[in-house]
């Protein structure tokens, strides 16, 4: 009996961690709810408007006419498709994002992306370490252009912006609750 009881605390045990990990987890269909991988769709704007962190997956659903390219961000700006990262050609194509930054995505059929079928998908870190207690974190310096003080400082490329911490709590605090509450089911099943 006493095996049974901690199969069954382990089993919940296992089973609140995937919950966590698929809480956590967000996958966006591109262009979606009112559009898609086609070239009608503002892809871009699409992209602006969703905020994307590593560990989040992104899922082009598209037609036998078109294709997924990952490629550089030179490439993607001139929308050249000889030297891709990465090609699909298959429906639904599923991205992880794995690392913070910008990754390029171009329809690599005749002249889409020409025709305004890429998307620039930039991934924030997952989470941000809190800083050592006893240490306050240092405020920005006030925005200053050039010696005069006038115009505002030049765009930092490559930065990439934590997501609110409040989104991570939620979506973790959501996990906890449901492996919580498989564990008692499991154990109110003894």
């Amino acid at each position: 009996m006493a095996k049974v009881a901690i199969m069954r605390t382990l089993m919940g045990l296992v089973a609140t961690a995937m919950l966590l990990d698929l809480v956590a987890a967000v996958d966006y269909t591109v262009g979606a709810p009112n559009g898609g991988w086609d070239q009608s769709t503002d892809l871009q704007s699409w992209a602006t408007s969703q905020t994307f962190s590593v560990g989040d997956n992104i899922v082009f659903q598209y037609s036998s006419t078109h294709d997924v390219l990952e490629v550089s961000e030179s490439d993607y700006n001139s929308c050249a498709t000889g030297s891709p990262i990465s090609t699909s050609r298959s429906s639904p194509t599923r991205i992880a994002l794995t690392t913070a930054g910008s990754r390029y995505f171009i329809c690599g059929i005749s002249n889409h992306c020409s025709q305004g079928m890429k998307v620039q998908i930039d991934a924030a870190a997952a989470s941000s370490p809190a800083p050592p207690q006893g240490t306050t974190p240092s405020a920005p310096s006030p925005p200053t252009d050039g010696p005069t003080g006038n115009s505002p400082p030049p765009p930092v490329t490559g930065e990439t912006v934590d997501p609110p911490s409040s989104a991570i709590t939620l979506k973790m605090a959501a996990g906890s609750i449901l492996g919580f509450g498989f564990l008692v089911m499991m154990l109110l099943s003894l």
